[in-house]
């Protein structure tokens, strides 16, 4: 199951930092918005502080997360809710294939009263289907202005990711290995003692396709230490260079494959499987985002067994990794409860413990993630890139070029590509092409 910190070319970083097998994205894909102001007017007819016994009423709520509606999650949050709304009752609907319907459904008038916002509505296009959020509900809050327009907001990240290397203790050590690669040299060193062992040393998850947005689309900006890495190709005939950071990445990850530390079959998605190889300790590495861990909890893993470190790109011991938003949450236009909806909203997204049970980091920047990995994450002292929307653009001429970002798909295909120089030279030759055309 797929899910989309959201890396960034902002799509990009939306599916390599999202939380896999539950959603598909964390951002929208490069749509230029408009800054909210601090001194936005109010935004509804009621604020987060509206009296709990004045709020009443149905909502139906629209998700991506079956899992959590399957297994009683989402009705411990509505009973907790309740708790504070006594009059108040909150139903869900969990939608399979959610970045398609969802789309259809905002456009039928179908959405119910609160969903997840889809990357395939462009911000400028928030307001035909969304209520304006109150202000209070963004002090302190994770890129407030990301679903902005005309100095309003219309959506709230539900979570915050990063990415690097979640592994598993005990597969390290019963590979002789004491901790975790500081560097690309003890990266390789380390895969290889684990191949030795019988370890997979890193489940690449190739034949899924999404996971491989990590070894370059939802990587290649923060490894250039620009957020906005993507802009400043818009104007290069031949943007994508091996020996830029698109490259650097792929490299590595050509590396793992070409001496076999990664799964056996690579044809086959895999994905379920994987997280139990690494939970079991069959397998000891996964290149994905925080929210993996408490899905390897689930598939047996000890808590205690798993950590997670920033990716070591390169041997210098000092990294950026990423900050960017899982899914974003908004209120329809057409509730016929907008003051009930907009309480749930904020109740969901800073006190349900979503956060924490999706492996996020809390979306209220004052507060410290509890989710015990983070804090050797952060322990090695990343420099974080926080996502920003970048110039629409870059994906509009890579649209036009066919060139596919945002699955994985032009990764997979690169990373085993014969000749990655080629490889690189045909898709600039389509990058050029399609510039060309649209007059860049």
């Amino acid at each position: 199951m797929k899910k989309g910190l959201v890396l960034l070319s902002v799509l990009a970083t939306a599916v390599a930092l999202s939380a896999c097998g539950n959603n598909n994205s964390g951002s929208n894909a490069g749509e230029t918005n408009t800054a909210a102001t601090d001194t936005n007017t109010a935004a509804t007819d009621t604020n987060t502080g509206a009296a709990n016994n004045e709020l009443s009423g149905t909502i139906k709520v629209l998700l991506h997360r079956t899992d959590l509606i399957n297994d009683g999650t989402m009705d411990k949050y509505a009973a907790k809710f309740k708790e504070k709304y006594p009059n108040a009752n909150v139903e869900f609907e969990g939608l399979t294939n959610y970045a398609s319907d969802i789309t259809v459904r905002l456009t039928t008038g179908e959405a119910g009263d609160v969903n997840m916002i889809s990357t395939g509505i462009p911000v400028s296009e928030l307001p035909k289907y969304y209520a304006p959020l109150p202000d209070d509900m963004f002090n302190n809050v994770y890129f407030k202005d990301y679903m902005a327009v005309g100095g309003k907001r219309y959506g709230i990240v539900t979570g915050v990711n990063t990415q690097g290397i979640v592994y598993n203790k005990k597969a390290f050590a019963a590979a002789g290995i004491d901790k975790a690669p500081a560097t690309l040299d003890e990266l390789y060193a380390d895969a290889q003692k684990l191949k030795d062992k019988g370890i997979v040393p890193l489940y690449m998850n190739y034949g899924a396709q999404w996971p491989m947005g990590s070894w370059g689309e939802n990587t290649y900006t923060y490894i250039s230490g620009n957020a906005k890495w993507t802009d400043t190709l818009i104007k290069e005939d031949a943007p994508f260079k091996v020996d830029g950071p698109w490259g650097e990445i792929l490299n590595i990850g050509r590396k793992f494959v070409e001496n076999g530390w990664v799964e056996k079959d690579l044809s086959t998605n895999n994905w379920e499987m994987s997280k139990g190889e690494v939970a079991s300790g069959k397998a000891a590495m996964l290149f994905l985002g925080n929210w993996v861990i408490p899905q390897l909890v689930g598939a047996g893993a000890a808590s205690e067994d798993i950590g997670f470190v920033p990716f070591p790109y390169d041997n210098t011991g000092k990294y950026n990794a990423p900050l960017g938003g899982d899914y974003y949450i908004g209120v329809s236009k057409d509730s016929k409860n907008i003051p009930l909806a907009t309480a749930w909203v904020n109740f969901f997204v800073k006190e349900s413990g979503y956060d924490t049970d999706s492996g996020f980091m809390p979306i209220d920047q004052t507060v410290e993630p509890k989710v015990t990995q983070m804090a050797e994450f952060k322990g090695t002292n990343p420099t974080f890139i926080p996502s920003e929307a970048t110039d629409p653009k870059f994906l509009e001429i890579a649209n036009k070029a066919e060139i596919s970002l945002g699955t994985g798909a032009v990764d997979q295909e690169l990373i085993v590509a014969k000749d990655l120089q080629k490889a690189f030279n045909d898709l600039n030759a389509k990058w050029a092409k399609a510039k060309k055309e649209l007059g860049y």
